[in-house]
């Protein structure tokens, strides 16, 4: 056995010789290991390790502390309330191509009335009325719950909430009687909202009694998202971008046409809305939307 191990070409290992030591780690390690400022004074003496101040890392400044008021405090107390709800989302993408035609030849109407010049027509209203209209079947979504008294309210009227960005936050104002009003009146009624927003002058009366809630994410940009329902309504639907997209012409053909893609999004309170209601609901809203000719065989 010592023969053995005479002979045999590999040295021996101590178990003290295994074990790394700050010196002999690999400096080109991501690891930061903590080392004395001895040691480094000594390998250079031109690093300093003198950790910086609090002072010296802010410039001496300071925290600012801003009282939440107006906006942000309804804002505070309303998406504290959704902590309450069980949510439940249902997504789905619609083709806005007939849309989009549509809302060119009207625009194009539009510009040529001396008296519709200074107004703005976007696909908004086009959601809006197809919400309507898609509610007037399935009326439960546009209900809300009062959950002291265990009661369920189907309204008569469609007050539908617009989440718009302002200057001083998230603000919801509010287009009164969708159900009675046509894409014009809702197109002028969004004007309207869109300007005291911008000025931050919206009423009380602007911002009361939504029974329905719909957010555009999509101008300023994102695809699809997951809404909450502000209670005590039981729905809100989400819009995303509009995407120009490959799409294939039916499930059987290879041939690829280009369509412009829309993401939706449904939040649901789920106490209320069951996810067979919400898809049946969507998929009548896509009708509408892919088909707009359609809508105006069901205005009033």
């Amino acid at each position: 056995n010592n023969d053995s191990r005479r002979n045999n070409n590999v040295p021996l290992r101590h178990d003290h010789q295994s074990r790394p030591t700050p010196n002999n780690i690999n400096p080109s390690s991501s690891i930061d290991h903590p080392r004395s400022s001895k040691t480094e004074n000594n390998n250079n003496n031109n690093i300093s390790t003198t950790p910086a101040t609090v002072e010296q890392q802010n410039n001496d400044e300071e925290d600012t502390i801003i009282p939440m008021r107006g906006y942000h405090r309804l804002m505070v107390n309303s998406m504290t309330s959704t902590l309450q709800v069980p949510h439940m989302t249902y997504s789905d993408e619609v083709d806005m191509t007939s849309l989009i035609q549509c809302r060119a030849q009207l625009k194009h109407h539009l510009q040529s009335s001396s008296s519709s010049t200074q107004i703005q027509l976007s696909y908004l209203p086009f959601i809006i009325k197809a919400t309507s209209l898609a509610m007037k079947e399935y009326k439960i979504l546009n209900s809300t719950i009062d959950t002291k008294e265990m009661t369920l309210t189907y309204h008569t009227n469609h007050n539908i909430g617009i989440a718009m960005d302002s200057n001083k936050g998230l603000v919801v104002p509010v287009i009164q009687n969708c159900q009675g009003k046509s894409i014009m009146d809702i197109t002028v009624e969004l004007n309207r909202l869109r300007l005291l927003a911008e000025k931050c002058t919206l009423s009380d009366a602007d911002l009361s009694n939504p029974t329905f809630t719909i957010s555009n994410i999509g101008s300023i940009g994102g695809t699809i998202m997951s809404p909450i329902v502000l209670p005590p309504q039981v729905a809100i639907g989400a819009m995303g971008k509009i995407q120009r997209m490959p799409k294939f012409v039916n499930d059987t053909s290879l041939e690829v046409i280009e369509k412009h893609i829309m993401n939706i999004s449904w939040g649901g309170d789920h106490r209320v809305v069951d996810g067979a209601t919400m898809g049946r609901f969507s998929n009548l809203w896509k009708h509408y939307i892919e088909n707009p000719m359609t809508m105006v065989f069901d205005m009033k």
